[in-house]
């Protein structure tokens, strides 16, 4: 018979994210059930979950509270679904107390609930909270998270969140004793600056490289720098995160669902789109994603940002491949044993390479040592179906001493921002999408909005014959032309617009 004169079966709402998606899970528990007196967690946990009884017992005693001492059965449903992590300790603490009756939690059925505990019964923060706030919102209730956790969750509008300190807080609170404090969204995008410790005024001369650039940001295009040690392609490649369009609060939100669901969230110490520079030992797992429980990889931690490849032909090949589909389609799925997932993976690629295997092929200063079969072989590293989905391929000349030493300031990067953020506007007033860059123009949309005359015709015809291209090469060709007209803000495109488009095919024109 029951220790405690109260019911024996009790439910609280949690859940799990799968991806970066919250998916609703209840928690049932079931005490004085006849038989040996055990605990028994069933509904596909992983070891963190059966490892939760022992953090659960620890917690309960140092609160005040204890654990039955007969048969109790924690059901986590739907029990097809393989939940993971110590997210369900809080729950289920609660779901001991409920049962047993050692407190009235009269409030549990309004609140999702989750939240990692310690021996002594601290909340720690948890992976997945933006996951779990959308969930909440969907679902239309209130949610109750570890203080950290909280304050990350809170970016999610029309929602009621609350952030507790410890496992006694949360029982007063759900018992109507005290009042935890609401987490309310004072993170207004709009209002908050975004700090960067690098600059474009840093950059000196590399006229070319730093147009290009423009360029690429200003249509979303994915950018190839070729060059000697030492130009400045990396030195580029970090500041451009710093011309890039302020992330939109939904933006903002999705790139903090990824980091959420990999317990990465700490590493955004600032509102900002993120930069990736893995180094080009990763694997293929570490690029896409993946794992026996799939975790997001680099491209994903790239959404809506850079992901910049240093060194691209040292990258092995195979590794390399795996970028053309998320390349196409701005999202992976990984498909494993124990899930099934898919992540977002919309940014911008950006790469950098030498132009040989010593780097100084076309210096006219210093000479190249590479026999024409090594540069081949260091090449051939790069596909051509990948070559074909990177838009714009700039050559990066080595700079003089006279631009290194030239005292005035170069342009800055809120200056280059403003011409992209304006660029960007006309783009999503023609394609009437949210997020809509020349780069990810339908075929549709090129044959509306990229009309060409007479003249740009038979150019465009002429450069296609001569260098061989694609027909993926051709469309990336008019939207790199299209985002060119747009910085001028003209409605046509001109020859002038067509030539830069082509000239900006260097890899394809042989020019190395």
């Amino acid at each position: 018979m029951n220790q405690w004169s109260a019911p024996m079966l009790s439910r609280v709402h949690s859940g799990a994210v799968v991806g970066i998606e919250g998916l609703p899970i209840l928690i049932e528990t079931n005490t004085g059930l006849p038989g040996e007196p055990k605990f028994i967690t069933v509904g596909l946990p992983d070891a963190a979950v059966k490892e939760s009884q022992d953090r659960v017992s620890s917690a309960l005693m140092n609160n005040g509270f204890s654990m039955p001492k007969m048969r109790t059965i924690v059901n986590l449903s739907p029990g097809n679904l393989r939940k993971e992590g110590p997210i369900y300790d809080l729950p289920i603490a609660l779901g001991i107390i409920g049962s047993t009756g050692q407190a009235r939690l009269s409030a549990l059925e309004e609140f999702i609930i989750a939240g990692e505990l310690s021996l002594a019964g601290d909340l720690l923060p948890i992976a997945g909270a933006i996951a779990l706030a959308i969930q909440a919102r969907k679902y239309k209730k209130k949610l109750i998270l570890p203080k950290i956790s909280a304050e990350i969750a809170s970016f999610v509008s029309d929602i009621e969140i609350f952030a507790a300190n410890t496992l006694g807080e949360v029982v007063q609170f759900l018992s109507r004793e005290i009042t935890l404090h609401r987490v309310s969204m004072e993170k207004e995008i709009e209002g908050q600056r975004e700090v960067f410790d690098v600059d474009f005024a840093e950059v000196k001369g590399q006229k070319a490289l730093r147009r290009a650039v423009e360029v690429a940001v200003a249509g979303g295009h994915n950018l190839l720098m070729v060059g000697t040690p030492g130009s400045g392609k990396s030195m580029i490649a970090k500041r451009i995160p710093t011309i890039m369009p302020r992330p939109t609060l939904e933006e903002f939100l999705e790139i903090l669902s990824v980091y959420s669901a990999c317990h990465a969230v700490n590493s955004m110490t600032s509102i900002k789109r993120p930069f990736r520079a893995p180094h080009h030992t990763i694997s293929e797992v570490g690029l896409l994603g993946g794992g026996i429980y799939p975790m997001p990889g680099e491209v994903s931690l790239a959404h809506n940002g850079v992901l910049f490849l240093d060194e691209l032909p040292e990258f092995r090949r195979s590794t390399l491949e795996v970028l053309r589909q998320p390349l196409e389609d701005g999202c992976v799925a990984i498909s494993r044993s124990a899930a099934k997932v898919q992540f977002p993976c919309s940014f911008m690629l950006i790469a950098a390479m030498n132009p040989c295997p010593c780097g100084f092929l076309g210096d006219s200063k210093r000479e190249c040592l590479c026999s024409p079969g090594q540069i081949q072989r260091y090449r051939s590293k790069i596909s051509g179906p990948l070559l074909d989905r990177i838009d714009i391929h700039i050559d990066v000349r080595p700079i003089d001493i006279s631009e290194l030493r030239y005292k005035n300031p170069e342009e800055p990067s809120e200056v280059i921002r403003q011409r992209i953020v304006g660029a960007r506007a006309i783009q999503k007033s023609r394609n009437c999408r949210d997020r809509a860059t020349n780069a990810t123009m339908r075929h549709g949309d090129l044959l509306q909005f990229c009309q060409l005359s007479p003249g740009c015709e038979l150019l465009l015809t002429s450069a296609i014959d001569r260098l061989a291209l694609s027909a993926r090469a051709h469309d990336r060709i008019l939207k790199v032309a299209r985002t060119i007209a747009d910085l001028e803000n003209v409605e046509n495109i001109g020859e002038h617009h067509l030539l830069e488009a082509i000239h900006y095919r260097s890899m394809d024109r042989k020019l190395f």
